[in-house]
Formats: C-alpha cells, structure tokens, sequence
C-alpha cells in the first residue's frame, strides 16, 4: 500500500514549535513518563511477588499496569525526544506501527477496565459465589479474549490507516500518529473511513462507557445491603475505578466519536489518556489501597532485610 503513496515520511509538529516551550515540554514529559515507569512497574513487581494480592482483582491490576507501561511507551519516548529536536519526522512505516500500537494497547486497557469492573460486581454483588466464577481459569480466558479483541481492533485500525492515499502535504499536527490527523492529510475523501473510524473506536469507547457507568450503578446500589465496613471499603475500590474510568473514557469518546475534523485542543485532550492515566492509575491504586500498600511495604522490607545480609 506505501507504494502508491508519493509520501515516505510525515513531520510531527508535537505539542509547540517554541523553542522554550519545547525544553518545557521535554522536562514535564520526562518527569511523567519515568513516574509511570515507575510506578507502573512497582506495582507489576508487587503483584508478582506477593501470595497477598493474589485475588482476580489484583489479577486485572497487573494487566490494568502493563497495558499503561505499553501504552506510554508506545506514544511519551517519542514524543520527548522529538521536543530536543529540529527535524521530527518519523517514516511512513514507523508512523503505522505506532497507529496499531497506540490503539493495541489502548483497546487492551479498555478491556482490562471492563473486567475489573465485572470482577467487583460479581465480588459486590455475588459474594458467595466470587471464587467459583471468578477462578484463576475463567480470569485468564477473560485475559486472553481482552488481548484478542486489542488485536482485531487495532489490526482494522491499521488497515484503514494502510488505505489512505497521501501525496502531500505530510505535516501531522499532533505529537503522535493517530488516524484522526492522517485522515486530514489523505488526498481522497475520507467520509467513508471517519464512519469507519467511529464505528470501531468511537463505538467501543462509548459502548464501553456507558457499560461501565451501569454495573457502577449497580454495584453503589447494592452497596446499601452491606455493613458500614463492607460498604466503605467496597464504595473505596469502586470510587477509584469510576475516576480512573471517566479520566480515561472522556478524552477518548471526546476525540474518536465526532466527524472528521480536529480542534487546536485535540493535543492536549489526548495528554490525558495516551500519558496522564498512565500515571495517575498507579497513584489512584496505591494512595487508595491499602492491601497494594502493605504489600509494597513488606517487599520493600525484604529488600532491605537481604542487602544487609548482603
């Protein structure tokens, strides 16, 4: 498809051209992208090594931080080495990869959301019986599909991408590829693919949206059957996920659910779940869980123990 293209490489304008502002933007995403690499890994590492956290939601959690880790990689590297540079192109190839990238690990995440979200309702509302539906073999199925959907969508994400005819201009006003600034440079008419566009993504944006908000309800409804320390503890877990949900899923629908035209604020909106939920989800799910932190502590504890025996 890239033969019939007369463009080789796309130039990415980034966040700003100012040159102060540049040095800005490169110190602020730097800082942001090695605070999600931290905490993102930290708690990769705790779930791992901790028999504690060894319940389905925690389960969910490790995937929830390995989507993010993926997700930021794909996008914030990129984006804070183009801001120390003059000439910010990237090729037609690399471009693509980061589509299929950027929509893999972001469609995972939506996912990964959804079931956690399943894995409290069943907790919440079917205590019972949470071990027998919830068991290790079922979450793992719920895994893989999660990883199988990611790759069906970003694979036709990518094929709508692969379909564009571009002869110039080849200048992308964004600090990433994305198929909403390709579908402005394509030399054909686009109406087609941005349904496309918005039957796939915007559809599993809002769909899942709107399914999330309704087990939510759900969930807060129940809540008035359980005593005070139940209800606390499970109104705690599910306010963390409703913020997380609505931090990520209100850009999201924002940008993929509208027709094919882009706004000076795009960039900035896209900030907040391509590289701000990132990190604020491990925030959100350690600062308001204390389980996560008392097993940090302990593995923290350990490692000091063993570097003075050392």
């Amino acid at each position: 498809m890239q033969l019939n293209n007369n463009v080789t490489e796309f130039i990415l304008l980034g966040m700003t051209q100012d040159p102060i502002r540049k040095k800005i933007v490169f110190a602020i995403f730097l800082l942001i992208y090695l605070g999600t690499l931290l905490g993102n890994l930290l708690i990769l590492v705790t779930i791992k090594t901790s028999q504690a956290l060894g319940s389905p939601m925690y389960f969910f959690l490790f995937y929830l931080s390995l989507s993010d880790t993926c997700l930021s990689t794909s996008i914030a590297p990129r984006m804070i080495v183009d801001a120390l540079l003059k000439n910010t192109t990237i090729s037609f190839s690399e471009c693509m990869t980061q589509v299929f990238s950027a929509h893999m690990f972001g469609c995972l995440e939506i996912f990964i959301l959804v079931l956690m979200a399943v894995d409290r309702y069943v907790a919440i509302c079917k205590p019972l019986h949470y071990m027998t539906i919830m068991s290790h073999r079922v979450c793992g199925v719920l895994v893989a599909v999660a990883w199988v959907g990611s790759c069906v969508h970003s694979s036709a994400q990518i094929s709508l991408a692969l379909r564009l005819p571009f002869c110039g201009p080849n200048v992308i006003d964004h600090y990433f590829c994305d198929l909403q600034p390709l579908l402005k440079l394509a030399c054909t008419d686009t109406y087609v693919i941005n349904l496309l566009l918005v039957s796939n993504s915007g559809a599993i944006c809002t769909v899942s949206f709107v399914l999330l908000m309704f087990s939510y309800v759900i969930i807060l409804h129940s809540l008035r059957n359980h005593s005070a320390e139940g209800r606390r503890k499970a109104l705690s877990t599910c306010m963390s996920h409703i913020i997380v949900v609505i931090l990520f899923f209100g850009p999201c629908i924002f940008i993929y659910t509208r027709p094919a035209t882009t706004f000076p604020m795009d960039k900035m909106i896209a900030v907040f779940y391509t590289i701000g939920t990132p990190l604020i989800n491990p925030l959100i799910y350690t600062l308001r869980n204390a389980e996560v932190k008392n097993a940090m502590k302990r593995l923290w504890s350990k490692k000091l123990i063993s570097d003075d025996k050392g």
